[in-house]
């Protein structure tokens, strides 16, 4: 059984208040559609940047898929992939956040 969701401007303004708490600041980028965009996070670390799209598994689960691949890219690399994506999906929502160890600023399961 699927989790329920919540809409996306719900789900950012969320997930920007837990990076400020969690001593990881973001910041929106880019606003998508309100009820059902779908997320890319963009996470700059020390070694690079990587990006994260938001996906869900076959189960119905909600999941993370590191866009850019295993290791940092370069912001040069990852601006390129959200120029292709957002001229697939306009209705993506873009957040930013400083992490150092490239992992999220909440709980979150990444395949």
């Amino acid at each position: 059984m699927s989790e329920p969701r919540v809409k996306t401007e719900f789900w950012v303004q969320m997930a920007l208040r837990r990076g400020f708490a969690e001593g990881r600041p973001g910041v929106l980028i880019r606003r998508g559609d309100n009820d059902a965009g779908g997320v890319l996070l963009v996470l700059r670390g020390r070694a690079g940047l990587s990006v994260l799209s938001q996906m869900r598994t076959a189960s119905g689960e909600s999941a993370w898929l590191r866009a850019t691949g295993e290791a940092a890219v370069s912001e040069q690399a990852a601006d390129a992939y959200l120029a292709r994506q957002l001229s697939r999906d306009p209705d993506l929502w873009v957040v930013e956040f400083e992490a150092p160890d490239l992992l999220p600023p909440f709980e979150a399961k990444i395949v």
